[in-house]
């Protein structure tokens, strides 16, 4: 498989998201359990997009976007285009993994100021899990080409699944993760500020902060395996395949805060995200047939996207979003601090 990636581009790539983990983790411990701001949300997804436009830009030059030579000129705007629009795709899939997110912090009544934490932790466990499973993809495409075909037709599959699951409210109490931790584990009934573990009446138990974490595990999860696929419609290349999938992760708990809000608002952006993973799903099907190109999926998926949520402000949403009435484990809502020991 063709890669732009040489171990000088790895390696700096590496670097760079050591640096910004640690700058994350080093900002989230000095501000300690604090609720975020609108204003620093939108402030932390402008600086993201920004960072990745940036590195965007850099590649670009670093491959010879400037050379008067119209070959590697070529060869650079393509990595270029292919950099924007994965990531502008893996960018739209993560604003429904972040309503998801909504629905299981409503659930459980998770105070806000210990949503952060809940959310770096869940960056991290799909950084590691993206990373292993787009090596295992490209490997997979290396030696089978028809795996190809099995990614198209599984994003086909999942964009129907989504466009007729659009608008219903999951049934989070019936998740079958959440039944096996109810039957597995003791789970105190209330929290104990960010800890993991408490003990309450001198049993020693699990906080639902520690289930909040699994399930927004099995989430990543999930959609991972989600947009896994959608990228190799994109591109094959592993270079640009990991790098758009992590520059739209590293922004993932910024633009949480920021649209925790407005989901109600863009209620009909998953039935734009279900025919844009159908259109992805058919253009991967029809690869040795017609290549469709880059520019023509950037695109659609842009106009497509605009278009749900343009329609969404126009149109007012049927139903409620969720609601966070009822506790999971009996009590009528979080306490502060539980017992400790």
């Amino acid at each position: 498989m063709i890669s732009i990636g040489t171990p000088l581009l790895w390696s700096l790539f590496a670097i760079f998201v050591v640096i910004a983990l640690a700058i994350d983790f080093f900002a989230l411990n000095k501000q300690g359990a604090h609720t975020v701001t609108m204003r620093e949300a939108g402030i932390w997804s402008l600086l993201w997009v920004a960072v990745s436009f940036v590195f965007v830009g850099w590649l670009w030059w670093y491959l010879g976007g400037t050379s008067t030579d119209a070959a590697i000129s070529a060869v650079a705007d393509a990595k270029a285009l292919e950099f924007v629009t994965g990531y502008l795709v893996e960018k739209a899939l993560a604003v429904d993994n972040i309503f998801v997110f909504l629905m299981v912090f409503t659930y459980f009544a998770v105070p806000a100021a210990y949503q952060k934490r809940v959310l770096m932790i869940g960056i991290l466990g799909a950084l590691v899990m993206r990373a292993g499973m787009i090596l295992i993809g490209a490997w997979l495409i290396t030696q089978f080409h028809w795996v190809l075909y099995v990614f198209g037709a599984f994003l086909v599959f999942t964009g129907v699944k989504m466009w007729w699951a659009a608008g219903q409210e999951p049934d989070l109490g019936a998740n079958p993760a959440l039944k096996w931790i109810n039957r597995k584990f003791k789970i105190a009934p209330g929290y104990d500020g960010e800890r993991f573990f408490t003990v309450v009446n001198g049993v020693k138990m699990a906080t639902p902060l520690l289930v909040v974490i699994v399930l927004i595990g099995i989430v990543d999860l999930v959609f991972a395996v989600d947009s896994i696929p959608a990228i190799f419609a994109i591109t094959t290349d592993p270079f640009i395949v990991l790098t758009s999938n992590v520059f739209a992760i590293l922004g993932l708990r910024a633009m949480y805060f920021l649209l925790a809000g407005m989901h109600e608002r863009f209620h009909l952006l998953s039935y734009g995200l279900a025919i844009v993973l159908v259109f992805i799903g058919t253009k991967m099907l029809l690869i040795d047939l017609y290549k469709i190109p880059v520019a023509w999926s950037l695109v659609f998926t842009v106009v497509t996207l605009a278009a749900t949520m343009l329609i969404s402000l126009k149109v007012p949403p049927k139903g409620k979003g969720p609601s966070g009435g009822a506790y999971p484990f009996g009590a009528k809502k979080p306490r502060g601090e539980a017992d400790a020991g």
